[in-house]
């Protein structure tokens, strides 16, 4: 290794070290770690706003988070940035994740990343049975709203009871490139019209509707929560009240 390559090496890794031990200090303000780890769900978006509304309580318990991308796109490199902000924010769980590119490289203790299609039912489920239980999924992959149906239709019924389901960047719900609709926001297709669909769901008892009878997401759905280009679905629990 010459003089040059030796100072590149060394640079990564006083550099990785440095944000490692940044993200150890600030493990519990989530806008920090954002910030340290370089990752959208920050200042860009203020996702991690919410995130610390509805994940504050489970920091500390000890939990399996799925997020669908990883980011990056095809360079095997690069990514990952909330996957290790997610990492130091859960101290106690393990964080996976899958990509339609193999990101393998940006595995480390901790974080273990799949390979495969958020539409694939047959990898999700591999995926899942690997897992073994979720307790948070994150969907943070394509955004196109038929891959958002698809993906929700599956993933949400494997999600533990009392789990969360949280949507990200659900703008694109109203883009036409990606299958949105800003014209009939009545679409079908779109994925803020499926969550909008479910909202009547979580009052299914209170139906005067003679022979109705609750679907799937009417039972298992607790509570919706909107924000700006966001969404999170909890799981109903046990008590059947929970969220």
């Amino acid at each position: 290794m010459n003089a040059e390559n030796l100072y590149t090496y060394q640079k990564k890794f006083f550099r990785k070290l440095g944000r490692r031990l940044l993200s150890k200090v600030n493990s519990s303000n989530l806008d920090m770690l954002a910030l340290i780890n370089k990752t959208d769900k920050g200042k860009d978006h203020w996702y991690t706003r919410q995130y610390k509304k509805h994940f504050h309580a489970l920091r500390k318990k000890r939990l399996n988070v799925l997020e669908i991308g990883v980011g990056g796109y095809a360079e095997p490199k690069a990514g990952g940035n909330s996957l290790r902000m997610w990492k130091h924010y859960f101290p106690d769980s393990r964080i996976y994740a899958i990509d339609i590119h193999d990101k393998s490289l940006l595995q480390e203790k901790r974080i273990k990343i799949f390979k495969g299609s958020q539409t694939d039912e047959a990898f999700l489920r591999w995926v899942f049975n690997d897992i073994g239980s979720l307790d948070i999924i994150i969907d943070d992959g394509s955004h196109i709203n038929e891959h958002v149906i698809a993906t929700f239709k599956i993933l949400f019924p494997l999600l533990k009871e009392g789990g969360i389901y949280a949507i990200e960047d659900t703008q694109t719900s109203y883009w036409p490139e990606y299958g949105g609709d800003s014209q009939n926001l009545s679409n079908p297709s779109t994925s803020m019209n499926l969550f909008k669909s479910l909202v009547d769901g979580l009052n299914y008892q209170e139906y005067k509707k003679e022979g109705y009878k609750p679907g799937y997401f009417d039972i298992n759905i607790a509570s919706l929560h909107f924000y700006h280009n966001l969404i999170f679905i909890y799981k109903t629990g046990k008590d059947k009240n929970n969220g």
